[in-house]
């Protein structure tokens, strides 16, 4: 029997992956973190999905070590940047060592259930910004996984070299419903449309050539 793990945010790139991981495994659960993000209501959305889906899902509160990861704007006082992935503002959104930390919990329950494999949701938008979602980063964790316990787990990202239009697109290929994803960094009740995570999912959508089902406050 084929399992696994997926991290799962509760954002439409996780969402995809999870599907992703139930079309290739028999057995599959999701974990998620509380890790004092401002954005904790995709949390809710994680939740949600899983419940109508009956899959096992945990969400592991982490949020007591926010304080040691400060500077970002997803874990601090400072305001969350508008504007594209591309600008160099976007580095104001880096939470340190998040995929790691992640990564080693998700490893360590995936040993202790003996799945084979850890899904994550790293795609080629993320790389100009994010460090621990390149293609390296990937490559070194499956290097230290497969010796760090007695059972190697695979660390896989289906999308690593896709972009977020190339994710939509897989995804409306599986007929996936993205009104039941979170992607704004801003946790208000209306996605604000305006910082990097909205900005590139709208333009995902757009370049899809169908609406996004998310209510904005635009």
């Amino acid at each position: 029997m084929k399992k696994a793990i997926v991290i799962y945010s509760g954002g439409m790139d996780s969402y995809t992956v999870l599907h992703k991981a139930l079309q290739s495994n028999d057995e599959v659960a999701a974990i998620s973190f509380n890790y004092g993000q401002r954005h904790k209501k995709e949390l809710e959305y994680a939740a949600n999905v899983c419940k109508s889906i009956q899959i096992q899902h945990h969400i592991v509160d982490l949020s007591a070590i926010n304080p040691l990861l400060a500077g970002s704007a997803l874990t601090d006082t400072i305001d969350v940047p508008e504007g594209h992935y591309e600008e160099a503002s976007m580095k104001q959104t880096v939470v340190p060592n998040r995929n790691m930390i992640m990564l080693s919990i998700a490893v360590g329950y995936a040993v202790s259930i003996n799945a084979q494999s850890v899904y994550f949701g790293a795609h080629s938008g993320d790389h100009a910004i994010y460090p621990d979602c390149r293609t390296e980063f990937v490559e070194a964790m499956n290097k230290v996984c497969a010796i760090a316990n007695y059972q190697a787990v695979e660390i896989v990202a289906p999308y690593l070299h896709k972009n977020k239009i190339d994710i939509l697109a897989d995804g409306i290929v599986m007929g996936l419903d993205y009104s039941k994803t979170w992607t704004c960094y801003n946790g208000r009740e209306k996605a604000c449309g305006k910082c990097g995570a909205c900005q590139e999912r709208l333009e995902a959508f757009k370049l899809n050539g169908i609406d996004d089902p998310l209510e904005y406050e635009f």
